[in-house]
């Protein structure tokens, strides 16, 4: 994930904080943000624990296994889009 889309992440999760602030529902922050009502219970319970810097994402669990090299080839394939790959 690139840094541009990671605080697109960000962005929407404090989004969401906003909302929670101004009492919606988790169904309304979920469809308004376009993400999934499971990931929006998660992050009001984090906000309700923690408050705001609950909710910040804490990044990648862990290094990806796979080589500069495999992760090069895996772009290139993603790029063909799926009717390339039947």
């Amino acid at each position: 994930m690139t840094d541009a889309e990671r605080a697109a992440r960000e962005r929407i999760r404090l989004q969401a904080v906003v909302r929670f602030e101004g009492g919606e529902k988790n169904r309304e922050v979920a469809t308004a943000l376009r993400v999934s009502e499971r990931s929006v219970e998660r992050w009001r319970r984090q906000w309700q624990e923690r408050g705001q810097a609950g909710v910040h994402s804490k990044g990648s669990p862990g290094r990806s296994r796979l080589r500069d090299r495999q992760v090069d080839g895996l772009e290139r394939e993603l790029e063909r889009g799926p009717l390339a790959h039947g």
